[in-house]
């Protein structure tokens, strides 16, 4: 694939989305894609199959061209044999009920054997461990589940070129290194090229070939170490890395630890070994080990208490007779497996979602299930998987405005919390044009103007950088 002095103009939108790219990716590289929170990112990989324009409108002058193929004069369609592409929203690509159906969909507008969808169909479940949802409604599986079958639908086609957004956001870090290994399976076995764009670097870089930074609508490559230098991002083991001193500063964990065995050696057995197994007291390195805050806050007065919910969707349960209390001033985190039933506990807890049995009772003794929606929402919030089932007017402004109405709040009020959480979103912006880490935020602000007493976050970091999730860190501990 090749890009040639791409420049790409959005309708209304003040400055380019990209400006002058040129990039050239080669046959059987993993080449992953860098940036901050809307800096181009999408945009760029929505350029390489002809997405961007053809199906989001604007305008590119350049040229882009995949196999020898000119995105100019072919559209998406023209390059599905040979190009892959999961998108952000795993939802918005479904166009069947069920696993099996959606894994065979594109192989069927390919016009493949019968003989050969079905073995490959056989072999993808296989391979993204989903044969056990062979037959399950799309709609009802957790967002990872929905993540694992929008890529292995990609996958079953056997395209030259993948191109992933975002691909392990919704993934727990099990179902995360078992998707990248079978993508690095595919670059060095079988020649695919990958491009991957990422938040969670640290999951990937280990297996990035080069580096691609979308800052402010230009892009620069090179060898990760090279580009982590002086990135405007990074994985976290980067500024230990430079907080130690270490030259050359480590990319992956791995190179920590390499890094790290002189500093091991310094520290001695003795000190190392007598910090363990104790609390509250200081290790050799000078910082206070505490127990954790779920035995702390054990004994405050619980903002929500559940005593046993259960969840079943049709012969399915979701959720089994669950006791639970969440401390009030707490920031309480909700852990488990794709699928373990994280969403639809909290989707109980809120009120609007299925509850077979059991009962949810705020600190004030009322059910949520039972509140009108103007006060559900001054008591409850919940920020769902996908942001954007919340967002239904025009610009940004019009959301705020509308929240700052419906909450009887001060002008402005949603639009400074925005501020705080995704600085720089225009007003004037179609939500539906911001990229899923300010959708995220958007909805968040929006939630949180209502100043509710109990707020629910459902995968709350998903398409955030390491910056935007430290800021949503801290409005979450200072809303505790």
């Amino acid at each position: 694939m090749s890009l040639s002095h791409v420049t790409i103009h959005y309708p209304d939108a003040a400055e380019a989305a990209l400006r002058d790219v040129d990039l050239e990716i080669e046959e059987g590289e993993l080449v992953l894609v860098i940036g901050r929170t809307g800096s181009g990112k999408s945009t760029l990989l929505g350029t390489l199959n002809g997405h961007v324009p053809h199906f989001t409108g604007g305008r590119l002058s350049g040229r882009v061209r995949v196999l020898g193929r000119d995105t100019a004069t072919h559209r998406p369609r023209d390059l599905a044999d040979v190009i892959g592409v999961v998108g952000q929203d795993p939802l918005a690509g479904f166009v069947t009920d069920t696993v099996e159906e959606e894994l065979a969909y594109g192989m069927e507008q390919l016009a493949l054997p019968p003989a050969t969808m079905r073995k490959r169909v056989e072999e993808t479940l296989d391979l993204l461990g989903i044969a056990d949802l062979r037959a399950a409604p799309l709609r009802d599986l957790s967002g990872g589940q929905q993540q694992r079958v929008a890529i292995g639908s990609v996958l079953a086609a056997h395209p030259r070129i993948l191109v992933l957004d975002e691909p392990t956001s919704a993934l727990d870090p099990t179902g995360a290194e078992e998707v990248l290994a079978t993508l690095t399976r595919l670059v060095h076995d079988l020649g695919v090229t990958v491009v991957v764009a990422e938040h969670r670097l640290e999951r990937v870089v280990q297996y990035a070939d080069r580096v691609v930074e979308v800052v402010d609508g230009t892009v620069r490559d090179g060898i990760p170490s090279a580009i982590f230098e002086t990135a405007s991002v990074a994985p976290p083991v980067l500024d230990l890395g430079r907080y130690a001193g270490w030259s050359p500063l480590p990319v992956t964990i791995r190179d920590a630890r390499r890094a790290a065995a002189p500093l091991r050696a310094r520290l001695g057995d003795q000190g190392t070994s007598a910090s363990r197994g104790r609390s509250n007291q200081q290790t050799s390195l000078g910082v206070q080990i505490s127990l954790t805050s779920a035995s702390r806050g054990s004994s405050a007065s619980p903002g929500v208490r559940a005593r046993g919910v259960r969840v079943d969707y049709g012969g399915v349960r979701a959720v089994a007779d669950v006791d639970l209390d969440l401390p009030a001033g707490r920031v309480t985190a909700l852990m488990g497996r794709n699928g373990a039933g994280k969403s639809s506990l909290l989707w109980a807890l809120h009120g609007t979602g299925t509850r077979t049995a059991g009962r949810v009772s705020l600190a004030d003794g009322r059910d949520p299930a039972g509140l009108k929606p103007g006060v559900r929402r001054g008591a409850i919030g919940l920020v769902p998987q996908t942001a954007t089932d919340l967002l239904y007017l025009d610009t940004v402004a019009a959301e705020c405005r509308q929240a700052d109405t419906e909450s009887s709040r001060d002008s402005g009020t949603c639009a400074r919390l925005l501020e705080e959480l995704a600085p720089g979103i225009p007003g004037d912006r179609h939500p539906r044009d911001l990229s899923e880490g300010q959708k995220l935020a958007l909805v968040l602000a929006v939630q949180l103007t209502a100043g509710p007493q109990v707020l629910l976050l459902d995968e709350p970091t998903r398409g955030l950088d390491y910056p935007a999730k430290a800021r949503l860190a801290d409005t979450l501990r200072g809303l505790a």
